[in-house]
């Protein structure tokens, strides 16, 4: 029995592997954020003003994308696919 177990935890990353292929398929691969608009409250150079994004534009492997922002924000990476 221990024997099969020894056998068995080698292939175990495959799991985690696999996994990792159905983010890609499903998702794409990652992009981080270059660049983005906001609309400001009159004090655009003030790092504690609140902020108001209106679109992000995230950059990597399938180029450079801008995306409307989510609820006014905007995240540091996200997966996007290649446009066909």
């Amino acid at each position: 029995m221990f024997r099969s177990m020894k056998y068995l935890s080698l292939f175990l990353w495959l799991i985690g592997a696999g996994a990792l292929y159905g983010i890609y398929v499903t998702k794409g691969l990652p992009h981080v954020i270059w660049s983005y608009t906001f609309l400001d409250n009159g004090d655009q150079h003030n790092p504690f003003a609140k902020r108001h994004y209106t679109s992000c534009t995230f950059v990597g492997p399938y180029g450079v994308f801008t995306v409307n922002a989510k609820n006014g924000r905007c995240g540091w990476v996200r997966l996007l696919k290649e446009q066909s």
